[in-house]
């Protein structure tokens, strides 16, 4: 049974390990992996058809608790006991839940001292006692009648909620906080930067944690730092590595399934080295060399939908692609912007429909393991690559520009600024 410290507006943890509020879905998924042999049998929720309809939730099935993310930015909004049979709390180290003590009315009290009344919700039949950043569901359904302020002595608490504010209706997820930076960047933003033509590049507003505690442990002195780095097409190795660091991993393409596609001739001529992708699994985003330039080729951004066979690898990107498009008989344009939240129906509405069928894309870890979410399916258009998802959300975006060096696409950047 696990026994863990709860800190109001802040955490569920203990000496090894903490779910704090805030936390990237990706660390709290570490967590589980990493003490898989303690916390067993955890499920993942999520709405297959709308998963942006609905929190993306860790259900930690054999110790009554689920974590609750946000949707959209995918950090942790809510935890929630839900079977306090299960698990040992404690607040400031004294327990107040364990198998010789039960939270009572009367324990609840004792250990977190008076708050204003509680609150009745008759459809639950729970009665709410709140806190700061806490808050109780005590169950009545053994009273004929509701009181109107004071909790009957005896109630037992059936849920626990910890959460940011004085609303558990509505708080929402905080921004991460520093002990989850663990030395990496990450991307608050991905703009899109364009010309007349097509995509040139990338402007990343980046986080990262500076001062003098950023190692794990106490941070007292440290703090989120924001900075901004652009990237284009045709960058060398060097620049990227210069504007973001070092990647996670690197990643060498042993074939290109999509030359097949290609209309040129040479297709099928076998390359004597092979392109290669620096991954930056924080900043959602992926970034192609070409093997004998080392310049940069193409950008894929990361959306990280649940029900995608790379769900987790990355964090979600939150991009941002500006688009000019012509409407009307006169010809006028209008400015959209295309996110990560964008279904395929709704950027087919802005770019129009491509012209050929899309390349369907199979994904499994061997020739012989199927991909239990099915197919995706890639459109072109732009010079952009659209990976869809059979719920019509997109997986990916594929960015490739017209080749050209980095020194003009700079240039051509900053006259255009000015």
């Amino acid at each position: 049974m696990l026994d863990l410290e709860v800190v109001p507006e802040r955490s569920l943890g203990n000496e090894q390990w903490e779910f704090a509020l805030g936390m990237p879905l990706a660390q709290a998924i570490a967590i589980l992996q990493k003490h898989c042999r303690i916390i067993k049998n955890v499920q993942v929720l999520y709405s297959e058809q709308t998963p942006l309809g609905h929190d993306l939730i860790l259900n930690l099935t054999q110790d009554g608790i689920k974590l609750l993310f946000d949707a959209a930015n995918q950090r942790l909004k809510v935890i929630e006991v839900y079977d306090l049979s299960k698990v040992k709390l404690k607040y400031c180290g004294v327990h107040f839940n364990s198998q010789a003590i039960s939270p009572t009315i009367e324990q609840i009290d004792q250990s977190f001292g008076a708050t204003h009344p509680g609150v009745y919700n008759a459809a639950e039949q729970l009665f709410h006692l709140n806190f700061r950043g806490l808050s109780f569901s005590f169950q009545l359904d053994s009273w004929n009648e509701a009181p109107k302020y004071e909790i009957p002595h005896g109630a037992m608490v059936k849920r626990m909620h910890i959460y940011t504010g004085n609303n558990l209706q509505e708080t929402r997820a905080p921004v991460m906080p520093l002990a989850c930076f663990l030395g990496n960047i990450f991307a608050e933003s991905v703009d899109v930067l364009r010309d007349a033509a097509g995509p040139v590049g990338l402007k990343l507003r980046l986080l990262t944690a500076v001062g003098a505690g950023c190692g794990p442990g106490v941070m007292a002195d440290s703090k989120v730092r924001s900075l901004e780095r652009s990237i284009y097409f045709g960058d060398s190795c060097q620049d990227v590595l210069s504007a973001l660091g070092s990647p996670h991993k690197v990643f060498y393409k042993s074939e290109d399934k999509m030359k097949i596609h290609s209309p040129s001739p040479h297709k099928q001529v076998p390359s004597k080295c092979n392109d290669y992708f620096f991954n930056y699994f924080t900043l959602g985003v992926d970034i192609l060399f070409h093997s004998a330039t080392h310049l940069v080729k193409k950008f894929v951004l990361h959306t990280n939908y649940p029900g995608h066979y790379n769900f987790n690898i990355y964090n979600r990107c939150d991009f941002k692609i500006p688009l000019v498009i012509k409407k009307g008989a006169d010809s006028q344009t209008v400015d959209c912007l295309l996110t990560t939240n964008s279904k395929w129906d709704q950027i087919q509405e802005l770019l129009g429909h491509p012209m050929e069928k899309p390349v369907v894309l199979h994904r499994s870890s061997s020739a012989n393991n199927t991909n239990p979410f099915g197919s995706t399916f890639c459109f072109g258009l732009q010079r952009m690559i659209f990976e869809v998802m059979q719920n019509n959300h997109i997986a990916s975006v594929t960015l490739y520009g017209a080749h050209r060096t980095a020194s003009q696409t700079r240039l051509e950047s900053s006259s255009s600024s000015h």
